[in-house]
């Protein structure tokens, strides 16, 4: 089993515990930050890959960590001790990663990527971001990227889907027809 596909499962059981005590978003700040401090910190990390460090030595760290950080409720405690049990503390920024996701769904989140070729006012980012989100029926969570080679226009990715109204893209379109 892949690392992502781990990282789902051990999210997915998570946030299956968290929703029957109600704790959900707490869960997922105490995941989101203790993974933080994980990839933060080089040296953590290493700690956390070497083979030649005992797992229980490497759970009493984490879990010091953690509680120094004020970052431990005790859905997120069990999972870090599972995890610490199975050698498996480095697949925490990917726990952590899947269960935002889990969470997003869950909430009807999605996440969108649009580019332009000149960065948007907010007003133009709003309301590109309240169109995606009558498109899709979800509440829509916008990145932003500036690409000067679209020439003009917006190309907006939501999940697998790809809107493109682009002026490079309707000029390839032109150029299309006029040769055929």
């Amino acid at each position: 089993m892949s690392d992502r596909s781990s990282a789902r499962r051990y999210a997915a059981a998570l946030f299956d515990v968290a929703a029957k005590a109600r704790s959900e978003e707490a869960a997922g700040q105490q995941l989101t930050a203790l993974a933080a401090l994980i990839r933060d910190h080089a040296e953590l990390t290493r700690v956390l890959e070497t083979p030649a460090i005992p797992t229980a030595a490497k759970k009493n760290l984490v879990l010091a960590v953690a509680k120094t950080a004020g970052v431990l409720s005790s859905e997120v405690e069990r999972l870090i001790s599972l995890l610490a049990d199975r050698d498996r503390l480095p697949l925490v920024p990917d726990v952590a990663s899947a269960y935002v996701d889990r969470l997003n769904q869950e909430k009807k989140i999605v996440p969108a990527e649009i580019v332009t070729a000149v960065p948007l006012t907010p007003d133009h980012r709003a309301a590109i971001a309240a169109a995606l989100g009558r498109a899709s029926g979800a509440e829509i969570t916008l990145t932003e990227r500036v690409d000067p080679a679209i020439i003009g226009g917006v190309v907006a990715r939501v999940g697998s889907v790809v809107f493109d109204g682009s002026v490079s893209r309707q000029l390839e379109r032109l150029r299309q027809k006029l040769s055929a």
